[in-house]
């Protein structure tokens, strides 16, 4: 293997465009292909045969779940199973009432309107959609003052699919309105390896079994990661080895991305090492972490806390963050009797 390399060269390089080449294109196409959530898609398989053999749309669709397992890729699915066609947008996308208007006037019956980060949709926004997933109508007001005047329009049947990593922040109103509540959990490793062999085959890489599995133990029980992880190996095969990824060409080429054992990253480390060094192992609110870390809390909680929880490594409690005693070791390398924690 070549002395020198540097892996962050190529991922800088290639890490957007292939992103976005192939995100796509790895995402499975039908419910038959969605690999892992067995119960999410059994219910769903449930509930669209049955919407179909009615002739009715199938009722509106709430999934939660952290970032990357699968939450889009499922609201295609959907579409895709109707026979009808996915309008996307999110809730910071959507401003004011006016920006909904064209959106829902223009959908055919069945149609699939996909709203992402939907807790993040403006109390007028939310407000706005009421009437019409309920009862597929809208007000829509014209001007203001003496001269403001009410439009109706009358809506074709379609269903709401929202996506949100913060189901908590949802209103008790909108959560109300979801005839289907699924929440996705992270994968098992066997799981996340049948997704890493089936990305594989269609990106035309040569993958030995012990290599996927060390790809999948270290992607964070996430699909998204798994596939990006995968992509990251394949470049550091081909430049270093020979092409083919094996266990010990998967292990370099992870560690040189600065992933360990668990699948923790960089920013996962050091939110583990501040919690130890700056507030003696916690607890600690997540502002102060946020502030200490020069990160948005936002990415904290949604991105980073929810694999740390998972794995032991962080609890919540009502005073604030704290490290496990898993943690401290994994961060440190020794255990909690020789510290002066908690």
């Amino acid at each position: 293997m070549d002395e020198g390399f540097d892996i962050s060269r190529l991922v800088s390089a290639n890490e957007l465009e292939e992103d976005k080449a192939f995100s796509w294109s790895l995402r499975p196409q039908s419910l038959e292909e969605f690999i892992g959530q067995p119960h999410i898609v059994e219910n769903l398989r449930i509930g669209i045969s049955a919407a179909k053999q009615r002739g009715e749309v199938i009722e509106h669709i709430l999934l939660s779940g952290p970032p990357g397992l699968g939450k889009t890729t499922l609201a295609h699915i959907i579409a895709k199973e109707m026979g009808s066609q996915l309008v996307a947008t999110s809730g910071p996308a959507l401003e004011r009432p006016g920006d909904l208007v064209g959106i829902l006037t223009n959908l055919e019956e069945g149609d699939i309107l996909f709203i992402d980060e939907i807790h993040r949709l403006p109390r007028v926004i939310e407000e706005f959609l009421y009437p019409a997933i309920e009862s597929f109508k809208i007000d829509f007001v014209i001007d203001k003052g003496p001269y403001a005047r009410t439009v109706k329009f009358n809506l074709k049947p379609f269903t709401l699919v929202g996506a949100t990593t913060r189901s908590g922040l949802l209103s008790g109103p909108m959560r109300s309105r979801f005839g289907f509540f699924y929440h996705l959990d992270f994968y098992e490793p066997e799981d996340l390896l049948k997704i890493i062999m089936r990305s594989s085959v269609l990106l035309g890489v040569e993958v030995e079994l012990e290599g996927a599995m060390e790809i999948a133990r270290r992607s964070r029980g996430t699909p998204r990661i798994a596939n990006r992880l995968l992509r990251r190996v394949r470049d550091f095969a081909q430049v270093k080895a020979d092409g083919r990824i094996t266990r010990e060409v998967a292990n370099e080429a992870l560690s040189a991305l600065g992933i360990d054992e668990l699948g923790l990253d960089e920013l996962d480390r050091k939110f583990l090492r501040v919690l130890v060094e700056v507030y003696d192992g916690g607890p600690v609110g997540i502002e102060s972490l946020s502030a200490t870390l020069n990160e948005e809390q936002d990415t904290l909680v949604d991105v980073v806390e929810p694999f740390l929880l998972k794995a032991g490594l962080l609890k919540r409690t009502p005073r604030g963050r704290q490290i496990t005693e898993k943690g401290y070791k994994h961060i440190t390398g020794k255990g909690l009797n020789s510290s002066r924690l908690f």
